[in-house]
């Protein structure tokens, strides 16, 4: 009873140190209640008849229990503050008399009632949040969105007893470190500074396995030289296969030259004037060569058509990754040495008004914080990253749903893997025509056509990026035309035009169509009309492997050209449910005896048979783009969270342990306005460093990225819907970072004054 006491009075008397444990507990658990919330057996929202969400809330527990795993370094890590912030009273408590062991179980106690309360305060906020969640996805379905306060069971069970056994764990060992301490450390562990500057050799480390990397990479760009290069490439390509091996040469070539020079200044004045520091520098030069280079690789390959495979891809993506890293971690490590140098070389600077302290403060803390802030800002290039990439991605997945799904059922043959003319037997689809008689479904457009070789000697072209363009007859592409709405076009008779796909760029349509001013049939030549270019929606099941185009004869000439595929398009009066898609799609797998959605991937020979609905194709689809994107977003902001937070109780801890040099500024007679200024510029100096490198690092990132996708983003998303999207989120990073800042300066003062 004592003990029970005793802890309510510590909690309630701490209850200001406790406040930052306070809001990062009930931040955590709001979101992961929010997030969570939808894979609940109890969440039944109205998507209609046509969508099921049996699978989107699993795959929903799954990416959210992965994510908050993360949550474990937040949750310790804020008790390690809380634990260094106590030392002081844990020492005056052990020389009482009383055993660490106690003080340890003590405060477990302390941090689990807090923790309690959190949990309580994130459930009931999670509740709101777990609105705004199923908003987002009734807004991805369609649906219109309808306010219902509602608690779920299972939910609450799950995040009662995961924030239960992470406190459990964080809670057990920081018995163990108290128990560890001694109490002379812990009464002047709040006066005790960071190691000397420049003592740390994790640079020279970094170092070593960067020059292995850039070896393999080195090794790595000659062997694609010596198997994809081709003297008939453009300039651009020239560059980029030469650079891939330069760029890693240099690297290497720079530490060696580095060495060569220190040995001999050794040997002829017994000193080393150029220092780890200055090698570092122009490091730094090679460091950007290299990230250049390899971020140009996929670039070139979607631009020229180059013939390497995404192995290569991925290879120099990876090597992209490594050489942001380590850019990130040398740029930060120089800083150390850019401060002291700029204090040393600039003393009418350094000694006007309270320089001179601002720079002890900073050069005090910047060995010890050096790895710190490479984490926080690697981690923040991250989450900024997962911010920018989330709707990119899903706005891609979404508007290439609504391009391919613009029939309520298609089924299509694919020929390419039939090597005789004589197998090319072609369905008619009768089964189909069956099942929707028996359920009583009812067409309002039904449409059978084939697809034609230009010219029987491209039958066995198989060859990658070669395969023969396809033809369409004319009344067929109309009668396409009409079923989407549109009005029909006309040719002459030995005219031809085109229909592209809508990923297709226009220099690809402008070297196509200058290419091919007329085509070589069986039946004839054909020229261009004018105005014979289309793009409108029309699937992408009717384009041949490797194609975005597909031409259009008129039919006398069809009739005299091989037909290889055959497709039918179907359109119902009404809206298709979800079980009986999956009956119809049960029964044409059976009949065609396959089990896959990608007929092109099947080892069999003979003519491919496949179909689509779109009941599947949309529930599929928004489900996995809703997880995808409902995961990218909670990852980016746990991630966010975190590296504020280590980011701003680093400066609070910082703020309790030097105290007293802000008393001593007090009594040198500084002014509290110009200590206020002081801290900002303090706090400044210590958030602009990490948040304004990752935000230019992932500025290039996403530059780079944005360009390589500019077919897509234009063909499926919007440049005006993607960048209000990029805005709207940098503007919620803007004000989060806003938010922490002023938190953290407004404690610290509080933690400073007399």
């Amino acid at each position: 009873m004592m003990y029970a006491k005793l802890i309510l009075k510590n909690a309630r008397r701490s209850i200001k140190d406790y406040l930052i444990y306070l809001v990062t507990m009930s931040v955590c658990v709001t979101l992961f209640y929010s997030f969570l919330s939808i894979s609940s057996a109890y969440y039944h929202p109205l998507v209609g008849l046509s969508y099921d969400l049996a699978v989107l809330g699993d795959s929903m527990k799954l990416a959210v229990c992965m994510v908050t795993l993360l949550l474990l370094f937040l949750i310790r890590y804020v008790n390690h503050y809380m634990l260094l912030q106590r030392q002081k009273e844990f020492a005056i408590q052990a020389v009482m008399g009383m055993e660490q062991r106690t003080i340890g179980w003590l405060f477990f106690a302390e941090t689990l009632c807090m923790g309690a309360v959190s949990v309580v305060i994130g459930i009931v906020l999670g509740m709101a949040g777990s609105q705004f969640i199923t908003a987002m996805l009734l807004s991805d379905y369609g649906q219109d969105y309808q306010f219902t306060w509602m608690l779920f069971p299972d939910t609450l069970l799950l995040t009662i007893g995961f924030f239960a056994c992470c406190l459990l764990l964080v809670g057990f060992f920081n018995i163990r470190s108290i128990r560890r301490v001694r109490v002379i450390d812990m009464l002047s562990a709040q006066r005790q500074n960071g190691p000397a500057l420049g003592k740390s050799r994790f640079m020279h480390v970094l170092l070593a396995l960067y020059l292995i990397l850039c070896g393999w990479m080195l090794f790595s760009g000659l062997q694609m030289i010596t198997c994809y290069f081709d003297t008939r490439f453009a300039w651009p390509v020239h560059l980029l296969f030469y650079g891939l091996i330069l760029a890693p040469a240099a690297s290497i070539l720079v530490p060696a030259a580095w060495l060569v020079i220190r040995l001999v200044q050794k040997r002829r004045t017994g000193s080393r004037t150029v220092s780890f520091q200055q090698l570092l520098a122009v490091q730094t030069v090679c460091i950007l060569l290299n990230a250049i280079a390899a971020a140009c690789v996929p670039g070139m390959k979607s631009r020229y058509l180059l013939a390497y495979g995404s192995g290569v891809m991925n290879e120099y993506l990876t090597y992209l990754t490594v050489h942001v890293v380590f850019f990130i971690c040398t740029f930060l490590y120089l800083v150390n040495f850019v401060v002291a140098a700029w204090k040393d070389r600039s003393p009418e600077h350094c000694y006007r008004g309270e320089n001179l302290f601002f720079y002890g403060q900073i050069l005090s803390k910047l060995t010890v914080h050096t790895k710190s802030m490479i984490l926080i800002c690697t981690t923040l290039v991250l989450s900024i990253c997962l911010f920018l990439a989330a709707p990119v991605l899903t706005g891609w997945s979404l508007g290439y749903l609504q391009d391919r799904c613009v029939y309520d059922i298609w089924m299509y043959s694919t020929y390419n893997k039939t090597y005789e003319e004589s197998e090319l037997e072609l369905d008619d689809y009768a089964a189909v025509t069956e099942f929707l008689t028996d359920n009583g479904i009812r067409t309002a457009y039904d449409h059978t056509f084939c697809e034609y070789l230009p010219r029987r000697a491209d039958f066995h072209t198989r060859v990658k990026w070669q395969f023969p363009v396809l033809a369409i007859s004319l009344s067929d592409y109309n009668a396409i035309r009409e079923m989407l709405g549109h009005a029909p076009i006309s040719l002459a008779d030995n005219a031809f035009a085109m229909q592209w796909q809508s990923i297709a760029s226009d220099d690809e349509k402008a070297a196509f169509l200058q290419s091919h001013p007329a085509v070589s049939t069986d039946a004839g030549t054909l020229t261009l009309a004018d105005s014979g270019s289309y793009d409108i929606s029309i699937g992408e099941s009717i384009y041949n492997y490797y194609t975005d185009v597909i031409y259009i004869f008129p039919d006398h000439i069809c009739e005299k050209l091989l037909s290889v595929n055959r497709e039918r398009y179907i359109q119902t009066a009404e809206e298709l449910s979800y079980a009986d898609a999956r009956a119809l799609e049960a029964v044409f797998l059976d009949l065609h005896d396959t089990d896959t959605g990608q007929p092109q991937q099947s080892e069999a020979s003979g003519v491919q048979y496949d179909i689509r609905l779109r009941t599947l194709e949309m529930n599929s689809t928004i489900g996995f783009n809703f997880v995808l994107k409902s995961a990218m977003i909670y990852g980016a902001v746990v991630l966010l969270v975190i590296c504020l937070t280590v980011l701003s109780l680093q400066q609070l801890l910082d703020a309790s342990r030097y105290q007293y040099r802000f008393a001593v500024l007090r009594e040198l007679g500084v002014e509290e306005h110009s200590i206020r200024r002081l801290v900002f510029r303090q706090l400044g100096f210590w958030f602009a460093l990490p948040v304004t490198l990752a935000v230019l690092v992932s500025a290039v990132i996403g530059v780079n990225f944005l360009q390589v996708i500019s077919a897509q983003i234009h063909a499926y998303i919007g440049t005006a819907v993607l960048l209000a999207q990029l805005g709207a989120i940098l503007s919620i990073l803007a004000l989060l970072l806003l938010c922490y800042f002023i938190s953290t300066w407004i404690l610290f003062l509080h933690l400073v004054e007399p």
